[in-house]
């Protein structure tokens, strides 16, 4: 059977210079909304629940997200980097919803 081409595995294009700047700032700002998301939850479930180690595992991968959004972050990187600090929060924000992390700040960045 005959697969389209993913249309992902092809570089992206890159975005003129005039929006540059406004990229850089959304993905700084981006990169601040996770930091802040992963300093406001904890896990919720009981230690002892696999629960728990699936709350625990979403921390993980945000913060993989994370380092890996400030690691791409250069000039070169911001495209990839924005969406590695969107990508984290969104796990986490699954996380909220899904019951596993009880918000201890920051209520309003998350869509509970």
């Amino acid at each position: 059977m005959n697969h389209p081409a993913c249309p992902f595995l092809s570089p992206s294009e890159r975005l003129p210079a005039s929006c540059r700047e406004k990229l850089a700032e959304k993905t700084h700002r981006y990169e601040r909304l996770l930091n802040t998301a992963r300093t406001s939850v904890t896990p919720a479930p009981d230690p002892s629940t696999p629960l728990f180690l699936l709350a625990t595992r979403t921390l993980e991968v945000a913060d993989a997200y994370a380092g890996r959004g400030a690691w791409l972050s250069g000039e070169d990187g911001l495209e990839d980097a924005l969406a590695a600090f969107s990508y984290g929060h969104g796990w986490l924000d699954a996380g909220t919803r899904a019951g596993l992390f009880v918000i201890h700040a920051e209520r309003d960045i998350f869509t509970v």
